[in-house]
């Protein structure tokens, strides 16, 4: 039966997978089983964390394990035998937490409530891999290699019911990202922060606002003061249990007096007509302005006066483009106490088989980091400022905008080794795991959880695992293998911002067009925050944000361009999808019926990626065409070509046609497919109906007029 529009949020409901046990599954000699004569327990009263970490641990049992153990809250004399304790032991190294098993006790014991909390959670996992309520019996310390990761919402944007707060918390993921226009109000509309606060609390995960607020006062300015203790002041006297706030320079331009920029705000460089009023510069949001340090230091007192203790995010993604030197010049006259955001490997320039790239935002087909990242985190540790990364390690990027996680673990590991290094060389402290695609728990998510934990385990080692305990054993060997193709594919995956402004964010709805119905938009409801054409434009070749590439390069250079991404990059990675797709496919119906639906979705996904890349390379090959054909149509000389390249663009369509179709049936098996939380729908079967509508439009009306 067909999923209906947002019907995956109720998986996501389900903090705990239903019936993870295999019953043929007993414990071995040192391991403790648990059973319904157990009980998980605190002592003592008004610990709201650890209240809500006990009754999590008890739910677990029940709903995965089919055990039903008690929860009790004991008097200081109370027996602990058969007893799952939580307690907090404050000199523990900070976020870590000790976990003790004998034959009839359990401690969880963390630096402070939220580290317990993260105990119980290890206790769940370790139950998972073994899919039984088995434990080894003995004693280890654990603590993250991270803090704060901070995550968008993947549920909808700035949605957060309590059992995706519950899921964020069990992959390990500290805090919340919120976008923030003014108090209680998000670009979806009010929410109330307080309550949210109050809400991810309970599972010891804090909140950061993500500033959206406009700034309209330059730091000298006599009013400015006023403005943004109006603004920021206000935020954090109203929600005083804010952790922090992010600022990027395209949410957080001032009219700065900067002379390499505009000197306003992007969104009053308008003439009436549209065009823009100054066009030879950039808007201070997108460059390293000199008076950001006096700016961010004005709202650091105020919000400071609030909350000593806020966290103060400046994140400099949208200059990393600009010259070193001046990039840097910022850096060192920025406030120390504040922490830097820097995206781990945007802005670098790769050949792959022979074709340019530049890595845009995201991409997981490069690693990292880019130079870009290493000569600011060089920079933030001479200066002694706290080093955090957007490194979207919640299983996310930008490659494919519509899916819920990339599948491709060994990406993933390489970029996690990466990050480790500049975690040991430069600090890294902190991560920003996505953007507003937000979090989807996933084997990538959990792969992430155990990787980013000291002791450290083997990333290949626990993979394995995991799909063991999700596909079997005898499927294990395929599976690890399937999702390596899916990884080495990914490595030639080298989208660009056309790419990314077009079928990569939105999959196979992306459309063919001719020379009718340019002026086309994207169908979306009222209520999408990046809906239309905001961030994806119709026309392959055109962004929000680039000139069209014909006026980047000459026709002919633009052809070969595209050529070239096609066969030498997205065509290799098609036949590596292909394959994985292949190995998949048969597996999901030899497995026992609770298992088949999660690996159904799994082949859903790799099918959706193989379709999308499918997507991508046609509409490369249909944009050199259409090049092609306008000349023709020009030049009396090459009348005689149209027929032929008509011809081609008709085995083109044809070819895309089917490929949409086949797409249908997967959005219609998994509802999460073809969403993404600030655009809504862009795949689903209605939005593949209004592509295949146009698609026959050109199939049937344009085209033959030049196949004659």
């Amino acid at each position: 039966m067909a999923e209906r529009n947002y019907q995956f949020r109720q998986r996501l409901l389900d903090v705990h997978k239903k019936n993870r046990r295999d019953f043929s599954v007993k414990a071995k000699e040192r391991q403790l089983t648990f059973h319904g004569g157990w009980q998980v327990a605190v002592k003592g009263k008004g610990d709201v964390i650890l209240d809500t970490a006990a009754k999590d641990l008890v739910e677990y049992f029940d709903v995965s394990m089919g055990e039903q153990l008690k929860f009790a809250r004991l008097s200081p004399t109370d027996g602990l035998h058969n007893t799952i304790l939580y307690g907090i032991d404050p000199t523990l190294e900070e976020h870590a937490y000790r976990i003790t098993v004998t034959g009839n006790f359990v401690h969880i014991e963390g630096a402070d409530a939220a580290a317990a909390m993260q105990g119980g959670f290890w206790l769940e996992d370790g139950m998972n891999l073994n899919k039984a309520p088995v434990l080894d019996i003995g004693s280890v310390i654990r603590k993250p290699m991270y803090s704060p990761r901070m995550i968008h919402a993947g549920y909808g944007l700035d949605m957060f019911p309590d059992q995706h707060i519950a899921a964020i918390a069990h992959n390990g993921i500290q805090a919340l990202l919120v976008f923030v226009k003014d108090v209680d109000l998000t670009p979806y509309g009010y929410l109330d922060f307080n309550d949210l606060i109050f809400r991810a609390g309970k599972y010891g995960v804090k909140v950061y606002a993500y500033s959206y607020m406009l700034s309209e006062k330059h730091p000298d300015d006599p009013e400015a003061e006023a403005f943004y203790e109006n603004q920021y002041g206000r935020l954090f006297a109203r929600c005083p249990g804010l952790a922090g706030v992010i600022f990027v320079g395209e949410s957080c331009e001032f009219p700065s007096k900067d002379p390499h920029t505009t000197g306003m705000l992007n969104q009053y460089n308008r003439n009436p007509d549209g065009s823009k009023k100054i066009k030879d510069k950039v808007s201070p949001g997108w460059y390293p302005c000199c008076d950001f340090p006096a700016w961010l230091s004005l709202i650091k007192k105020i919000i400071r006066s609030k909350n000593p203790n806020a966290d103060i995010v400046f994140w400099t993604y949208n200059w990393g483009w600009a010259p070193k030197e001046e990039r840097l010049a910022l850096i060192r006259t920025l406030p120390e106490d504040i922490s830097l955001l820097v995206t781990f490997e945007m802005f670098e320039n790769l050949i792959i088989n022979g074709v340019p790239c530049r890595t845009v935002d995201y991409s997981l087909y490069f690693e990292g980091p880019g130079q870009y990242f290493v000569s600011e985190a060089e920079e933030a540790k001479k200066r002694g400022i706290r080093l955090y990364s957007m490194t979207n390690t919640g299983g996310l990027t930008w490659d494919i905008g519509v899916i819920p996680y990339e599948p491709m673990p060994q990406r993933w590991m390489a970029r996690w080794d990466e990050m480790e290094k500049a975690h040991d060389h430069f600090g890294l402290c902190g991560l920003m795991d996505s953007h507003h695609f937000g979090f989807y728990p996933s084997i990538i998510s959990e792969l992430a959880k155990w990787r980013f934990s000291y002791p450290k385990t083997d990333p290949h080692d626990m993979l394995r695992k995991l799909v063991v305990r999700d596909w079997g054993e005898e499927n294990a060997d395929n599976v690890v293998e399937a999702l390596n193709e899916m990884s080495e594919g990914l490595k030639t995956f080298a989208t660009t911002n056309i790419d990314q402004y077009g079928p990569c964010r939105v999959g196979p709805t992306y459309p063919f067009l001719l020379f009718d119905n340019l002026d086309v938009e994207f169908p979306s409801p009222p209520y999408a925050h990046f809906g239309g054409n905001k961030i994806t434009q119709p026309l392959y070749g055109y962004s929000p944000y680039t000139k069209p590439l014909s006026c980047q390069i000459d026709r002919q250079s633009q052809r070969e361009l595209l050529e070239k991404q096609a066969r030498f990059l997205f065509e290799p990675s098609l036949a590596h999808y292909q394959r994985a797709l292949e190995m998949l496919s048969p597996l999901p119906n030899t497995l026992p019926p609770a298992m088949q639906e999660e690996a159904k979705r799994l082949v859903g996904l790799v099918h959706f990626i193989r379709n999308t890349t499918r997507t991508v390379i046609g509409i490369k090959y249909w944009a050199v065409q259409r090049q092609y054909l306008i000349d023709a149509k020009a030049d009396p000389a090459l009348i005689d070509k149209i027929p032929d390249i008509a011809s081609r663009m008709m085995q083109l369509a044809l070819a895309e046609k089917e490929n949409a179709l086949d797409t249908i049936p997967l959005v219609e098996f998994d509802s999460r497919l073809g969403f993404e939380p600030s655009m809504e729908y862009m795949c689903d079967k209605a939005h593949l109906e209004w592509k295949l509508n146009l698609l026959e439009h050109t199939i049937q009306t344009e085209l033959p007029l030049y196949l004659k």
